[in-house]
């Protein structure tokens, strides 16, 4: 027999086995072949664990597999980058007031941590209390220039120049552009972070208050400068994911904290997600 004639015979076996382990057993090795690639972004750290943009929350985060820390910057008064979701300190610390009209040392005085044992009983820890707002510079020394870091430019308008001071400490620190990601709701922000340092890859955060739609020349634009998009899961669609994906971007929903929404969501063809549970999303991975 001809090796051609060999080879396609050998083919169609594959693909009658395939099928027929497919209704079994093989159904669940398939589904983890699928789960595997999905990006597990920690959000804000393992967040539904701890206090968030901690480093306890991101130290979480890594212990239950996921792939990235992300972290929110704000700036202080003294042009530092804090670790910080909220404009206010008000939510996650002891203090009250605008990120902005406080020095770093200032920052380091307050408690972000009993907050979260207060608002979640259930995940509370004495060790919490008393937790400090890490800065930018602290997080790349402890986790180092290896791993892999979301980067979002949060209120960049408020800011002047936190792009430059972003990619100053991403330069300092030698931390890896292969695996680092910068993502803004800002597109001027990420145009201004893609001007500095074209090799930097950006996502296009974006937001739905009803049915996603994203049109072709949408995408065209985003491609100019991102490598993906992350919209908020809400509002999805298996023909919004489908379409993202076969522009050849990425697609990283947030905040997606079901197993079941984790589940659809990869069934539609996302590259990855954002989660307060990465711990879930691992077990989701695994075909748990």
């Amino acid at each position: 027999m001809c090796k051609v004639k060999r080879k396609w015979l050998s083919v169609i076996a594959a693909l009658v086995i395939g099928a027929s382990i497919s209704a079994g057993g093989g159904a669940t090795a398939m589904a983890k072949e699928k789960h595997k690639d999905i990006v597990n972004v920690s959000h804000r750290g393992a967040s539904g664990h701890a206090p968030e943009h901690t480093i306890k929350a991101y130290k979480m985060g890594e212990k239950m597999h996921g792939d990235y820390i992300e972290i929110d910057l704000q700036m202080t008064k003294d042009g530092k980058l804090i670790a910080m979701h909220d404009e206010k300190v008000d939510r996650t610390t002891n203090g009250t007031g605008l990120v902005k009209d406080y020095t770093l040392e200032e920052i380091k005085q307050l408690d972000a941590g009993s907050w979260f044992n207060e608002a979640y009983p259930e995940y509370a820890k004495p060790k919490y209390e008393g937790l400090k707002v890490p800065t930018l510079e602290e997080v790349f020394k402890k986790f180092g220039k290896n791993k892999r870091y979301y980067i979002e430019t949060k209120s960049p308008e408020v800011y002047p120049g936190m792009e430059k001071e972003l990619l100053r400490l991403v330069n300092k620190y030698d931390i890896n552009k292969k695996t680092l990601l910068v993502q803004s709701f800002s597109s001027l922000s990420l145009k201004t972070m893609h001007e500095l340092d074209p090799s930097i890859n950006l996502v296009q955060l974006l937001s739905y208050k009803s049915n996603a739609v994203i049109t072709d020349a949408e995408i065209a634009a985003i491609k100019e400068y991102a490598i993906g998009v992350g919209p908020n899961h809400t509002y999805l669609n298996k023909e919004y994911v489908q379409k993202v994906v076969n522009s050849g971007l990425e697609i990283h929903p947030y905040t997606v904290n079901e197993k079941e929404r984790m589940n659809q969501l990869i069934d539609w063809g996302v590259t990855g997600m954002f989660t307060n549970f990465p711990d879930r999303l691992h077990e989701v991975k695994k075909g748990k």
